[in-house]
């Protein structure tokens, strides 16, 4: 038996203030995509902002649905508009943030499990990393430099792309 370990490297900020103008400005992109959230149900808003390689800004919210499978993560929103409109595109970095009434989010909230695998999916074909902030309004931001760090063990089949 052997023991493997793995590090995760990430900064922390305590204020969107510590960012580059580039990090602030796709954070306050973030949070102005949560207006087009539509989560009556849950009342949790998620809103990511995706800056291009070619310095487009892609925005998802998240989109929920009455049969809670078929609803949408933020995140992946923006992912699959940038895979069917700008299929060649190079995504650099995102900021992901989320918003509710019903309580004061005082941590960054991350990616789920399923919106990290696509993620890591659009990593490796573009093979270059993604940065992720994940912003927490009127709080810490975490900033991770490649989704690799976030998902070590991704699901890939490389046999599958043949």
């Amino acid at each position: 038996m052997n023991t493997q370990n793995f590090t995760i490297s990430y900064e922390t900020f305590n204020s969107i203030e510590e960012l580059s103008g580039t990090d602030k400005m796709l954070c306050a992109k973030a949070k102005e995509a949560l207006v087009s959230s539509f989560s009556p149900y849950s009342k949790f808003k998620v809103g990511t902002a995706i800056l291009l390689a070619d310095d487009q800004i892609v925005l998802g919210s998240n989109q929920e649905n009455l049969a809670y499978p078929s609803g949408l993560c933020a995140e992946r929103v923006a992912l699959f508009n940038i895979g069917s409109n700008y299929p060649n595109a190079v995504v650099k970095t995102m900021a992901i943030t989320a918003q509710t009434d019903n309580f004061k989010i005082v941590n960054p909230i991350t990616s789920c499990g399923g919106c990290l695998q696509v993620m890591i999916e659009v990593e490796k074909r573009q093979k270059t990393p993604i940065e992720v902030l994940f912003y927490c309004i009127d709080g810490q931001i975490l900033k991770i430099k490649s989704v690799k760090n976030l998902l070590p063990f991704a699901f890939v089949e490389d046999r599958l792309e043949k």
